[in-house]
């Protein structure tokens, strides 16, 4: 009996959530079996209490490289992500992964600044990531990957968007809020890009 208290005590009290199990919403069935080794690998997180996180989706009938030109511009994130009045990267260095970036934000949002570190940078696969680890804000131990993914068929091309995140939830908040905030603001950040990446790709003289 004691052993099975003991082995029944080392046992986590609160199991990490189970991987995503419904495709996203905008993503069909097909897109999201193609898609399931990269939400896995890059979209899953062990989230215990006191945290939540979301993933969301943003097709765009562009080519990748279009779409990945804004998302990879750790500098400039205003480019296509509301709210942000001005970036500077902190010391003046290139961009490379472990920098750090300090963003301003536009007044009538719960923030001012955000200081945020560059964790991922792959140019060849599409991924981009990065933590929020200092500033003002409500945002604590934000942590957000985007991956930008080209399908092709029937002679079309076309680009899914993948962004997730993983934050605490604030004191006197629910899950439900946080995540309807941040889900809110990532939204809105995925239908610009659509917007810029597809003027971009059918300035080129593109069809998709």
């Amino acid at each position: 009996m004691e052993e099975a208290a003991a082995a029944q005590a080392s046992e986590p009290s609160h199991p990490p959530s189970p991987p995503v199990q419904q495709p996203p919403v905008g993503l069909t069935p097909a897109e999201f079996a193609s898609l399931g080794p990269t939400i896995d690998a890059y979209h899953t997180y062990q989230v215990g209490p006191g945290r939540c996180s979301s993933l969301l989706s943003q097709r765009i009938r562009s080519p990748s490289s279009f779409v990945w030109s804004f998302v990879r511009r750790f500098d400039c994130p205003q480019i296509y992500k509301h709210f942000i009045r001005n970036c500077s990267i902190i010391g003046g260095g290139g961009v490379q992964v472990g920098c750090l970036r300090e963003l301003s934000v536009i007044s009538g949002l719960p923030a001012s600044t955000s200081t945020e570190r560059l964790d991922v940078l792959d140019e060849e696969r599409k991924i981009a990531g990065f933590t929020i680890i200092g500033g003002e804000h409500r945002l604590q131990n934000y942590r957000s990957v985007t991956t930008v993914n080209q399908f092709e068929e029937g002679g079309e091309i076309w680009t899914v968007v993948l962004e997730s995140y993983v934050v605490d939830v604030p004191e006197g908040n629910s899950e439900e809020d946080t995540r309807l905030f941040a889900d809110t603001v990532i939204k809105l950040n995925l239908q610009k890009l659509k917007s810029l990446a597809e003027a971009a790709a059918a300035a080129q003289g593109g069809d998709y």
